[in-house]
């Protein structure tokens, strides 16, 4: 299969769904990169396996503009506690120029897939 698997129609998943695409991509089926937007003491108490970025929301201003030069067309899934965030954030990475950027409905609260604590996986812009 090809690495550049993505939907590219898609604005919003579910729970299930991430998970799906965190499997795919881990077996190089497909290319995203997946911000949690929370601040780090949530980030540190529990996070989903497979996030690339912790990039807070609270800090917006600071990291939007250089997440969306530095990552391009790649599809960006956004993820916080129950999507309120990354719902508020969404159109305004895209007013920015962002393409695929992609609100995970429900948040880590509906996420049933692997989690973990501490701040390990994920990297600041």
């Amino acid at each position: 299969m090809s690495m550049n698997k993505t939907d590219d129609t898609a604005r919003e998943i579910d729970s299930g769904t991430l998970e799906m695409w965190l499997k795919e991509r881990a077996g190089g089926e497909r290319d995203f990169v997946l911000v949690d937007v929370r601040e780090p003491y949530e980030y540190e108490k529990e996070h989903i396996v497979g996030v690339d970025l912790l990039l807070p929301s609270s800090r917006y201003a600071e990291w939007a503009s250089q997440l969306v030069e530095r990552l391009g067309e790649r599809t960006v899934v956004l993820t916080c506690r129950t999507a309120n965030r990354t719902g508020q954030l969404q159109p305004l990475l895209e007013q920015m120029g962002a393409r695929k950027i992609v609100d995970h409905l429900g948040g880590i609260l509906s996420y049933d897939g692997p989690k973990e604590s501490g701040m390990q996986g994920a990297e600041n812009v």
